[in-house]
C-alpha cells in the first residue's frame, strides 16, 4: 500500500483491521455448525464464540470511541443471534456454559462481523491525528489516547481470529 499524500496513521489502521476480516472470512468459509461448534477440549472456546466475541469486543470499543450506539443493538443483532446473555456481553468472563451457547451459523456471524468492519472502517476514515491523541480513558497510568486504544482492539481481535483458524484446523484434522 502506498502511503504518500494519505493520512498515514488512520490507513495503517485500515489496513490492520482489514487483516482480521480477511482471516475471519477464512475461517468462516464453508464452516457448518458442527466446525463452529468444535471444541479441542470440553472447556475451549469454538469457532462461533471467538468470532462472536471479537466483533463484539471491536463493535462495542468503536462504538465508544465514537460516541454512538454499538451496531449489536442498533442493527438488530442482538434479536438475530438470540443469545441467553444481557444485552451488553461482550464474552468478558464468560464461561464454558456461556461458549456452548453460541450456536450460530457462518453467515450470521459473517454478517454481523461485516456490518461492524464497514462501522469501523468509516470511523477511521474520518479521524484526524489530533483525534488519535483524544484521551479517552483516565482509568490507566499514562492514560489511554484512542490510538492505543485502537491497537488494543486490533491487537485482541487478531489474537482471536488468529485463534478461531487455529480451532478450524483442529476441527478439519478430526474430520468435521
Amino acid at each position: 500500500m502506498d502511503y504518500v499524500g494519505t493520512d498515514m496513521p488512520t490507513e495503517l489502521l485500515s489496513e490492520a483491521f482489514g487483516r482480521i476480516s480477511g482471516v475471519v472470512h477464512s475461517a468462516l468459509r464453508d464452516a457448518d455448525l458442527d466446525v463452529l461448534t468444535f471444541r479441542v477440549d470440553p472447556e475451549a472456546n469454538t469457532m462461533a464464540w471467538l468470532i462472536w466475541h471479537l466483533t463484539r469486543v471491536q463493535d462495542s470499543q468503536v462504538a465508544e470511541l465514537a460516541r454512538e450506539e454499538q451496531e449489536w443493538t442498533s442493527g438488530g443483532w442482538v434479536k438475530r443471534f438470540d443469545l441467553p446473555f444481557d444485552p451488553d456481553a461482550t464474552g468478558y468472563g464468560q464461561n464454558g456454559g456461556d461458549v456452548a451457547a453460541v450456536r450460530v451459523e457462518a453467515d450470521l456471524l459473517a454478517a454481523y462481523f461485516d456490518a461492524v468492519h464497514t462501522r469501523t472502517i468509516n470511523f477511521l476514515h474520518a479521524l484526524t491525528e489530533a483525534d488519535l491523541a483524544r484521551i479517552v480513558d483516565t482509568s490507566w497510568d499514562p492514560p489511554v489516547t484512542m490510538a492505543v486504544r485502537l491497537v488494543s482492539t486490533l491487537s485482541d481481535d487478531l489474537q482471536h481470529a488468529g485463534q478461531a483458524a487455529y480451532v478450524r484446523g483442529v476441527a478439519r484434522r478430526a474430520g468435521l
